[in-house]
C-alpha cells in the first residue's frame, strides 16, 4: 500500500537570517543526508533537487527550488514540520549569531560570502560513525561511505515514489563484520566502525550521554569511542549535540591558525582549542569555525 505523502512550504524571509539548503548540508557539516540526482558534494548547486534523510522512522525530502531566499518545500509521511527546523536550525537567530561574531576580516568575509548557511542537528549515532569516517579523507568520499553504510545496513523508506535509506541503527550495523565494512571500502576504519557500533548496541556508552557534561567533559567523554579523537569528538558536540563552542581542529582550522592567528597555536589540542575558541568569539566559535571551514576549503578566501 502506497503511504500519503504529507507537504508544505517553510516561509524562509520570515527566518532570522534566511536559509541557505545547499550551504548547510553541503558545507562539510552533514553526510546524512543524499541528493536525489545523486550529486551530493560535488560542489554544484541544483535548486529543484530534493536532499533526502530518515529520522526516527520518519523520511523527509527538502529543496529550496528558488535558490537561496526562496522557501523550503519538504515532503514527508508525517507532519514534518517541527523535524525539518530542528533539523535544519531554522529557529537560530542568525543574524544575532553572526553579530556576535568578533570583528575580524577574514570572519567577516566568510560570513558575508556564505550568508544564510546554518548548522545541522543531525542524529549522534549516525554523527559519529561519519566522522570517524572522515579520517584522511575528502567531503565527497565520506558522503560515499556513509551512504554505502546506508544502502547496505539501513531501512529503506518510499517517499514521493522515491527510495530513501535511513542510516543503519547502532544494532544494525553492529551486525556487520570488519570483514564486511572492508568490502565496503572502509579501510582501517572498519574496525573503529565495527567496534563504536557494537558499544553503543551493547549500551556501554552513547554519544548522546556527553549533553549531561560541561563542554571539555563531553569531549573527553566521546573520545570513549573507538576511533575517535579530539577533533572527530569536537564534530559531533557541534552538527549533532548542540555545543555551538565546539571549534574541530581539522585541516582548514590548523591553516587558518597558522596564517591568520599564530597566536592561537599553543601546542597541545586542548589548549589551542581554548585559544581559538576565544578567538572566534566563545558561545557561537563553532558557527564561525564552520563558516570559515567552507570559505577556506572552497577557495572562497582568495576570491
Amino acid at each position: 500500500m502506497a503511504t500519503a505523502t504529507v507537504s508544505d512550504t517553510i516561509a524562509v524571509e520570515a527566518l532570522s537570517g534566511g536559509f541557505d539548503l545547499y550551504l548547510t548540508l553541503e558545507s562539510g557539516q552533514s553526510y546524512l543526508w543524499t541528493r536525489s540526482d545523486g550529486e551530493m558534494y560535488t560542489d554544484r548547486r541544483a535548486p529543484e533537487t530534493w536532499y533526502r534523510t530518515v529520522v526516527d522512522d520518519v523520511p523527509i525530502r527538502v529543496r529550496q527550488p528558488d535558490g537561496p531566499g526562496g522557501d523550503l518545500e519538504w515532503h514527508s509521511t508525517v507532519d514534518a514540520d517541527p523535524l525539518v527546523r530542528e533539523l535544519l536550525r531554522l529557529e537560530d537567530d542568525l543574524e544575532a549569531i553572526a553579530a556576535d561574531a568578533p570583528d575580524d576580516p577574514l570572519i567577516r568575509a566568510a560570513y558575508a560570502a556564505h550568508d544564510g548557511m546554518r548548522l545541522v542537528d543531525d542524529p549522534p549515532f549516525g554523527t559519529l560513525i561519519s566522522f570517524i569516517c572522515s579520517a584522511q579523507m575528502r567531503v565527497g568520499r565520506i558522503h560515499g561511505m556513509v551512504s554505502t553504510l546506508a544502502r547496505e545496513y539501513g531501512d529503506a523508506y518510499a517517499l514521493a515514489g522515491q527510495t530513501v535509506y535511513a542510516f543503519p541503527t547502532p544494532d544494525q550495523l553492529a551486525r556487520a563484520t570488519e570483514a564486511d565494512l572492508r568490502d565496503l571500502r572502509l579501510g582501517y576504519r572498519a574496525p573503529y566502525v565495527q567496534r563504536t557500533a557494537e558499544m553503543v548496541a551493547d549500551g556501554e556508552a552513547r554519544p548522546e550521554d556527553a549533553c549531561d557534561l560541561e563542554y571539555e567533559a563531553a569531549r573527553e567523554y566521546l573520545t570513549r569511542f573507538v576511533g575517535v579523537g579530539d577533533k572527530v569528538a569536537d564534530c559531533v558536540l557541534l552538527f549533532s549535540l548542540g555545543f555551538d563552542e565546539a571549534v574541530p581542529l581539522d585541516t582548514w582550522i590548523r591553516s587558518a591558525i597558522a596564517e591568520y592567528y599564530p597566536d592561537c597555536d599553543q601546542g597541545s589540542y586542548a589548549e589551542t582549542s581554548r585559544a581559538i575558541r576565544e578567538r572566534l568569539g566563545g558561545r557561537y566559535a563553532g558557527y564561525a569555525q564552520t563558516y570559515l571551514f567552507h570559505h577556506l576549503r572552497t577557495g572562497a578566501v582568495d576570491a
